[in-house]
């Protein structure tokens, strides 16, 4: 005999909906105003710095609509929903990010050749304001970074166009007082490594979610030697646990139970502990009576 218990619940996603709004619409003034007074200010750092913001600006749009995605409620087709959209989104997000290192880079390397002029004051002033938008946008994804890397994605977009107009207002301070022209190449690439050791964590992550690995927050030995120490559990098989977002686990497994007991009330209370104590949030379970190494061709076919 077998039993089941099968958890489909769509949890809430977080509404960020106005943080996208604001993050957007902010950024995209920005980056008109900086185009502008780059070209009237004759500052490269100013136009690349620009360039570098309309990228992020598509990087937020991104992670705005896969969360906007994941809100819709699953179909008779799609019965997870469109939750999955999450994890493509932080994976983009982590690629526009790493181009965005490469195109730092590059640039920093061409200053080397040919150093850049001052600016003027208006190059520090206009970065400086980037600095407050940025900033300022990024606290706005800052509470769900660390839960969430869709949203951890468009933290990390704002994170880094804080840090590089930084170093544009550091560069433009320092070559006005020193005459140091030299410092604007080296800032970009010190920024750029910044940049890319953060994008790093968030391109692996997204990767391992993407082929169905298991997240990285669960760890998948003390969630197998939690069910096989269940009260009548004589084997665990066919465990397997993956991310239908970059929010919500799913897992299934086969519980070898000679005595299974009579009512679903253990099934409850497994799947309520898997989702307080390891934060699993869907969990499937199959009871089995026999043995699981004989009896069930999944576990005859499956790796563990």
């Amino acid at each position: 005999m077998n039993r089941q218990t099968d958890h489909h619940h769509h949890h809430a996603v977080p509404d960020y909906n106005r943080a996208f709004a604001v993050g957007v619409g902010l950024n995209l003034a920005f980056v008109g105003v900086e185009a502008f007074y780059g070209v009237m200010a004759g500052s490269l750092a100013l136009l690349t710095d620009a360039g570098h913001n309309l990228s992020d600006v598509f990087g937020l749009l991104l992670a705005w609509g896969a969360n906007a995605l994941a809100q819709r409620k699953p179909s008779s087709r799609r019965t997870y929903g469109y939750s999955r959209a999450t994890i493509l989104a932080s994976l983009a997000s982590g690629l526009l990010l790493l181009a965005a290192v490469g195109a730092i880079t590059w640039e920093a390397i061409g200053r080397f050749m040919e150093p850049a002029l001052p600016s003027g004051k208006v190059m520090i002033v206009v970065a400086g304001i980037g600095v407050v938008i940025n900033t300022v946008t990024a606290l706005f994804f800052f509470s769900g970074k660390d839960k969430d890397l869709n949203i951890r994605g468009a933290y990390l977009h704002m994170a880094a166009d804080a840090a590089v107009s930084l170093g544009v207002v550091v560069s433009g301070v320092v070559i006005l007082k020193f005459g140091f022209a030299w410092v604007d190449p080296v800032i970009s690439l010190v920024i750029a490594a910044v940049i890319f050791l953060s994008t790093w964590d968030l391109m692996r992550d997204s990767a391992n979610l993407a082929v169905d690995a298991v997240p990285r927050n669960v760890d998948p030995d003390v969630v197998r030697n939690f069910l096989l120490g269940l009260p009548g559990v004589a084997g665990v098989h066919d465990l397997h646990i993956w991310a239908m977002s970059t929010t919500d686990t799913a897992l299934t497994a086969h519980l070898v139970m000679p005595d299974p007991p009579g009512n679903d009330a253990f099934l409850h209370e497994v799947t309520e502990m898997l989702h307080h104590d390891h934060g699993i949030n869907h969990a499937t379970i199959q009871i089995e009576r026999g043995d699981a190494e004989t009896d069930c061709h999944q576990a005859r076919n499956c790796a563990d």
